[in-house]
């Protein structure tokens, strides 16, 4: 089941882990920082096309950022 506030910690977390601020991932999507800083907080999710932005930036599963699994890796 989809959680705001963990889409949103987990966005957080992998941002941080590549040393980026809210303000680099704003500048990635098109968004202002308070937009990312919304998203992280639970308060906002975004577009299927700025999770599709963030899972190839990241080079993350969108499944892991949606919370449907737990390894951050892509599957093959």
């Amino acid at each position: 089941m989809f959680s705001k506030e963990l889409f949103g910690q987990r966005l957080c977390e992998i941002r941080k882990k590549n040393h980026e601020t809210q303000t680099d991932l704003g500048n990635v999507l098109g968004l202002a920082k308070g937009r990312v800083s919304d998203m992280e907080n639970g308060k906002n999710t975004t577009t299927i096309e700025n999770i599709v932005k963030i899972c190839e930036h990241y080079k993350i599963s969108s499944d892991y950022l949606l919370g449907l699994i737990d390894d951050p890796e892509p599957q093959k």
